[in-house]
């Protein structure tokens, strides 16, 4: 008996080797209503949500998430949704996903977080994005740095100015004039 591949799978690898090659990727309606489908892992781990979101596919993530997809979801090395739209960039799907509840401090195999990863992209909206919802700037990668370090390392001097102030900000408290003199 000739079994027939499933109408309604997601191809991961598919769609990926598409969109690399800049042909437009659809999905099928019948797929998006199936929750299970719809938060299926590919190989590496990694959800339809995940590719919207590394490949800055903004009206796919919001509509992914609009049907139900899982923004906490983290592949098999522990990458996120939100640590691969850090890392490229795509400080309106940042700002989307942290709105959905993702943390914001989840780290990945090497020791990233998605703070470390907008340091290295020099990502200066989505660092911002990232400092304003209370990341943690004390995480260290594997490496050993920490994001001011990375950054100075890198030389992003304006992301490095943005975390500096940011620190700067975060040990400034409201000053209290005492009448004991």
């Amino acid at each position: 008996m000739e079994t027939r591949p499933d109408e309604n799978a997601v191809n991961h690898s598919t769609t990926l080797t598409n969109k690399q090659r800049g042909n437009e990727v659809t999905v099928r309606p019948a797929t998006l209503d199936n929750s299970s489908l719809l938060n299926s892992q590919d190989e590496r781990g990694f959800t339809p949500l995940m590719w919207a979101a590394a490949f800055g596919e903004i009206m796919m993530v919001e509509f992914l998430l609009q049907k139900g997809a899982d923004p906490r979801t983290v592949a098999r090395e522990r990458e996120s949704a939100l640590s691969l739209a850090s890392a490229g960039g795509f400080a309106d799907i940042v700002n989307i996903l942290l709105q959905h509840g993702v943390d914001i401090d989840s780290y990945d195999w090497n020791g990233g977080t998605p703070l470390l990863y907008a340091v290295r992209g020099n990502h200066i909206k989505c660092v911002e994005a990232l400092l304003r919802c209370g990341a943690d700037i004390t995480f260290e990668a594997d490496s050993g740095y920490s994001p001011v370090a990375l950054a100075v390392a890198l030389g992003h001097k304006k992301v490095q100015k943005l975390l500096e102030d940011h620190i700067l900000k975060l040990f400034r408290g409201p000053v209290s004039v005492s009448d004991d003199t």
